[in-house]
């Protein structure tokens, strides 16, 4: 079994917000089924997760769709970007965070 095969579901599972990235951190922790397709997926989607939920929280407090809407959109590109890339099995880092991303949890 590779790599991929071992870690796409995974992979595909950490895009579920935070919860996904909790139970793919879980199911990924064992070492003899670690995978590092599913690690570098989860690294993007936890990423993703944590930062629009920290910004998220601050932009809410606009009360215009003109800021908002933005900001919710560039965030669901981005997501999707990950997404199908967990499906199609590719490692492809979201563009302009994702090496970022890769950095910060590396340890994952």
């Amino acid at each position: 079994m590779t790599d991929l095969e071992k870690g796409k579901t995974n992979a595909i599972i950490s895009y579920l917000h935070i919860i996904g990235c909790i139970i793919a951190m879980v199911m990924n922790s064992d070492a003899e089924k670690k995978s590092a397709f599913a690690s570098f997926h989860i690294r993007q989607s936890l990423g993703l997760t944590l930062l629009s939920m920290l910004l998220g929280s601050t932009i809410s407090n606009f009360d215009s769709w003109y800021v908002t809407g933005p900001f919710y959109l560039f965030f669901i590109v981005l997501w999707t970007y990950g997404f199908i890339g967990a499906i199609q099995g590719q490692m492809n880092m979201i563009p302009l965070l994702g090496p970022f991303f890769q950095k910060l949890f590396k340890g994952l």
